[in-house]
């Protein structure tokens, strides 16, 4: 048989403590409240693929297509651009703020090869959506299996 310490308050405390933190996010956040050093920001990005194109929305609330820079070099496609700060109000006092200034830059390697001169760029409503059509040679054709 072993000896065992007790410790009448052990649960209890570490109950307590889960609740505390529980609380705090809660209140908070799962993010702490002050940070150190201030985050990158970067925008979402969905990419998908058909038969003939790629297909890529970046989502860009609060620019303007102005604010807004996209290239190709090879299979690389980059898209820069800077969200600007509102000017500030001499009586206005920050208690928490979450949201993101500042330039960005997202780059993609392509899948596939893309037919340069006729990728296009639509900015609609905060979303910026690239087509890239894909050269014959890269899009996917069916393979006929013969039997002898």
């Amino acid at each position: 048989m072993d000896l065992v310490p007790w410790r009448p308050f052990r649960g209890e405390l570490s109950s307590m403590r889960r609740e505390m933190d529980e609380l705090w996010n809660r209140f908070f956040g799962e993010t702490p409240f002050f940070r150190t050093f201030p985050e990158e920001w970067s925008p979402s990005v969905d990419i998908s693929e058909t038969k003939d194109e790629l297909l890529i929305k970046a989502e860009l609330p609060g620019l303007d297509a102005k604010d807004v820079d996209v290239s190709i070099s090879g299979d690389v496609l980059t898209i820069i651009g800077e969200k600007k700060r509102e000017e500030e109000e001499k009586d206005e006092h920050h208690y928490r703020a979450e949201r993101y200034y500042g330039s960005f830059q997202r780059t993609f390697r392509l899948p596939a090869s893309v037919q340069g001169d006729k990728i296009e760029a639509i900015f609609e409503k905060g979303i910026l959506k690239i087509t890239l059509p894909k050269v014959e040679e890269a899009k996917k054709k069916q393979i006929t299996i013969k039997v002898r």
